[in-house]
C-alpha cells in the first residue's frame, strides 16, 4: 500500500448559467411582456471527510475536480437548473491550504464533515417582469445578464501521518 500524505488539487466550481431573454406573445394581448427564466446557479467543490480514507493516494489520479455548470434560464418564465455539488472524499484530520495565498482553509476532523474549497457562482437574471424606466431611451425591457464566471485554483491538502513517532505536534506547526 502506498501512503501519500500530501496532494496538490485543482478544484474549479460550476459556472452561473445565462439568463433568458423572451417575450410572450398571444393573439389579443399586445405587447404581451417579457417572461424570460433567471439561469441556474453553479455547483461548488466539497471535501468530505471519510474515516475509511487513510491516505490522499487516490486524489493523484485525475488533474481536476470540477462542479457541474448552472442550466441557462428558458421562455416562459422557466428558471434554469442548478448544478450538481463535486465532492471528493479525504481522510479525517486533512488540512487543506490555499496554494497561491497560502492560507489555511479548514480542517476536517469529522465522519461526514463538509469544506467548501470551491464556491459556486451566481446565477444571472432573466428578461425583468417589471417595465423599464419612462427615462430610457430604448423602449423594450432590459435585457437578461450572462452567468458569472467561477474560481478555480490549486489547493494543497495535508493530512496526518498517523504511524510516525516523530511527527510534530499541532502546537509546534509551523
Amino acid at each position: 500500500m502506498i501512503f501519500l500524505d500530501e496532494a496538490r488539487i485543482h478544484v474549479q466550481a460550476g459556472r452561473g448559467g445565462n439568463g433568458c431573454m423572451a417575450f410572450r406573445r398571444e393573439k389579443y394581448v399586445p405587447r404581451g411582456g417579457p417572461s424570460g427564466g433567471d439561469g441556474g446557479e453553479g455547483g461548488s467543490v466539497y471535501l468530505v471527510g471519510r474515516a475509511n480514507r487513510n491516505t490522499l493516494y487516490h486524489l493523484r489520479f485525475a488533474s481536476l475536480y470540477a462542479a457541474d455548470r448552472g442550466r441557462h434560464g428558458e421562455g416562459s418564465n422557466r428558471a434554469g437548473k442548478d448544478g450538481e455539488d463535486f465532492e471528493v472524499e479525504v481522510p479525517l484530520g486533512t488540512v487543506v491550504y490555499d496554494e497561491e495565498t497560502g492560507e489555511t482553509l479548514g480542517e476536517i476532523l469529522q465522519d461526514g464533515e463538509r469544506l467548501r474549497v470551491g464556491p459556486a457562482a451566481a446565477a444571472a437574471a432573466g428578461t425583468p417582469a417589471s417595465p423599464p424606466p419612462p427615462t430610457r431611451r430604448r423602449g423594450g425591457p432590459i435585457p437578461a445578464r450572462r452567468g458569472r464566471s467561477t474560481t478555480s485554483g490549486w489547493s494543497s491538502s495535508c493530512s496526518p501521518t498517523w504511524a510516525s513517532s516523530a511527527s510534530p505536534t499541532p502546537a509546534s506547526r509551523p
